[in-house]
């Protein structure tokens, strides 16, 4: 028979309400009577119910976590991060996957609220206003995490997307690239992270005052789409002697590498192609992929170490966090030899 808050305290000589206390750590006791409840709740393997403890407490120690898709590899290490850090401070998470649905995200929400969690993170590949718009009448420390879109009013944990793709634009350029294509998707959108990754590429080839500058868009940002743009692609490095493509995301890199190979288009050798976000992939495909590194998994990390900060604090800072940029250079781009 499982053992109740009224059979630790006969067992310990004292009230139910010095048991709760002690349990909640809502008023002080003494020591001695701590160690009685502490020993009678240990002999008895008594497990406080949580939700009568949130109650008194008013914490939950659960935080929301809404995703589009748990299956995608850059997302399931965000949630490892959001996981294993929330569970060093002692919260438990509660995870839903939309599928990218703003609906259900909407939903979801709605669920999670009625759990009474403490925060929420929302990592998504849409931007729906309505959804953020909703969360934050909330009122509760609530992080937003998407891996192309940004919303300025709302703290974010990210790498500096400008800064990032300039370093690539430069590396290339260091090769002794001068005529170097940039595939991008959505760079018209107005909270496209794709805008600040072009005013890196631009900035760059600013700088070097000579070459060519080429902006090409993509039908999206999945592996057949890279594989889909081979055709434009090869014109480019037939007409315009384009000898380095830099992609917006590691997928169209990696499809348009396997068009490369399938049309006797040699990588590095006759093109030099480099990626962003460096997912598992990318140092796994022959050649392996250079490109800049997203820390998915410390993302995840510091974005539920904000929350609980701000859980301490009372407040929730409004700037966001950039984490260092790494650059994985590998062997899918080489010195330019003409």
């Amino acid at each position: 028979m499982t053992a109740t808050i009224k059979d630790v305290a006969k067992l310990a000589g004292v009230s139910i309400s010095t048991v709760s206390r002690v349990i909640n750590k809502s008023k002080p006791v003494s020591s001695e009577v701590k160690i009685k409840v502490l020993e009678a709740i240990d002999e008895l393997g008594y497990k406080p119910n949580a939700v009568a403890r949130s109650l008194v407490t008013k914490r939950s120690n659960l935080i929301g976590v809404i995703v589009t898709d748990i299956g995608n590899s850059s997302i399931a290490q965000m949630v490892r991060g959001i996981e294993e850090v929330g569970r060093m401070y002692n919260y438990d998470i509660i995870l839903s996957n939309s599928y990218g649905d703003p609906n259900t995200e909407k939903r979801f929400a709605e669920l999670l609220r009625s759990k009474q969690v403490e925060g929420i993170i929302l990592i998504s590949e849409i931007l729906n206003k309505e959804v953020i718009e909703y969360i934050e009448d909330f009122k509760i420390p609530f992080i937003y995490l998407n891996k192309y879109y940004v919303d300025l009013d709302l703290p974010t944990v990210s790498i500096d997307h400008s800064e990032a793709s300039y370093r690539m634009t430069k590396y290339l350029i260091e090769l002794g690239h001068k005529n170097i294509l940039y595939l991008t998707r959505n760079e018209r959108e107005e909270a496209s992270l794709e805008r600040y990754k072009i005013e890196g590429y631009k900035k760059a080839m600013t700088e070097l005052g000579e070459g060519k500058q080429q902006i090409y868009s993509a039908q999206g940002f999945e592996v057949e789409d890279g594989y889909a743009i081979g055709d434009e692609v090869a014109k480019f490095i037939k007409e315009d002697n384009i000898t380095a493509v830099f992609c917006c995301q590691d997928e169209l890199a990696i499809g348009l590498i396997s068009y490369c190979y399938d049309n006797n288009i040699k990588v590095p050798e006759d093109i030099s192609i480099c990626g962003y976000g460096d997912i598992k992939i990318a140092s796994i495909y022959r050649p392996r992929l250079t490109t800049i590194k997203e820390p998915y998994y410390d993302i995840g990390a510091v974005a539920i170490r904000r929350i609980v900060k701000s859980l301490d604090d009372g407040e929730l800072e409004k700037t966001n966090t950039y984490l260092p940029i790494q650059m994985m250079k590998r062997e899918s781009c080489k010195m330019d030899g003409r």
